[in-house]
């Protein structure tokens, strides 16, 4: 109708506001509201004492939270939401508190640089994903352990792994060790090998230990472009990985890999994965490539058909995508 003009609600709510909520929530990780919360402080007066921080600060943090449907609130009393208690109490096993810090670290200030990245393609850091050994990935690859801990479950399922006779697993780039601390623990006749650099497969002897399977797990360290991946395993696995090489380099990668598999073995891609007319089924796919575009050299987020073209190449014959309830698809190939 004339006079009628469309709201700017999109506008705003992915502009400056999308940037305020982030650092919110940042904020918020930092001082262990929701912890504070969980254990029973429920107003201002007593989250502020618990937190060690301002009332004025704190409750401005509240508002945000509430407004961000995070927190409730009712007769100046606030209690956690069903995803803030699930996901953002530390000590939880889906805590993922140290995500949402990451708005004050090397990625937010990469981001802050994206009118300038745009113009030349190429990231302003130094920290890129390919660099030996970086520190970053010490941060990271714990922080998404409740992400990859649900895939790796339905990785199992699907593979009937508890029913295989001694099956061995590779995963390349295993970061925390999440997909083989499952795998080993569906079935106790399994062995995994990981290749990934020195400082990460530390954290994964470690994780992978406290899931009581250290027995059945070994490292390989160094550079998966140039490792040897060995042969005869069952599984392989390449979990959020592909996002960060070139269409070359994936294309390579799926060569050794499947060099490595036995015959019949099947290769599993976990990644954010965009439909070949490039829209997602969920929001945080689409917007990744950005993140790719600010911390890598050649990343990008990779549509179905790419990996369809690469796989093929490889000598991969059967290829099939499943949807998950998390951002991530999962690839079959065999």
């Amino acid at each position: 109708m004339p006079g009628q003009h469309p709201s700017p609600e999109k506008i705003l709510q992915n502009s400056m506001m999308a940037h305020v909520h982030s650092t919110v929530l940042g904020a918020a990780s930092t001082h262990s509201l929701f912890t504070h919360i969980d254990k029973g402080a429920d107003t201002t007066e007593s989250i502020a004492k618990r937190a060690g921080i301002s009332l004025r600060g704190t409750q401005a943090l509240l508002d945000g939270l509430v407004g961000m449907g995070l927190l409730k609130v009712a007769g100046g009393k606030y209690a956690n939401s069903e995803e803030a208690s699930f996901y953002l109490v530390e000590g939880k096993p889906a805590y993922l508190g140290e995500q949402t810090k990451m708005v004050f670290g090397e990625m937010g200030q990469s981001l802050l640089q994206l009118p300038d990245i745009v113009k030349t393609g190429v990231p302003k850091t130094t920290q890129t994903a390919d660099l030996a050994e970086n520190p970053f990935w010490e941060e990271l690859v714990l922080s998404i352990v409740p992400l990859a801990m649900p895939l790796a479950q339905i990785v199992a399922a699907r593979a009937e792994f508890s029913k295989l006779a001694s099956p061995s697993v590779l995963d390349v780039g295993g970061g925390s060790g999440v997909y083989s601390a499952v795998l080993l623990g569906a079935n106790p006749k399994a062995q995994a090998t990981q290749i990934d650099w020195p400082n990460v497969n530390r954290i994964a002897r470690n994780f992978v230990a406290k899931h009581g399977v250290e027995d059945r797990f070994k490292t390989v360290d160094g550079d998966f472009h140039t490792v040897d991946f060995g042969s005869q395993y069952d599984l392989a696995i390449y979990s959020n990985i592909a996002h960060q090489e070139s269409p070359a380099d994936n294309t390579a990668v799926f060569r050794k890999f499947r060099k490595a598999l036995k015959p019949g073995g099947t290769l599993v891609i976990s990644d954010f994965v965009l439909n070949d007319d490039r829209t997602a089924t969920h929001q945080w796919t689409s917007a990744f490539h950005t993140v790719m575009l600010v911390q890598t050299k050649t990343g990008a987020v990779w549509k179905q058909a790419d990996y369809r073209a690469w796989l093929t190449e490889a000598g991969f014959q059967k290829i099939s995508f499943e949807p998950t309830p998390m951002p991530s698809t999962l690839i079959y190939a065999s």
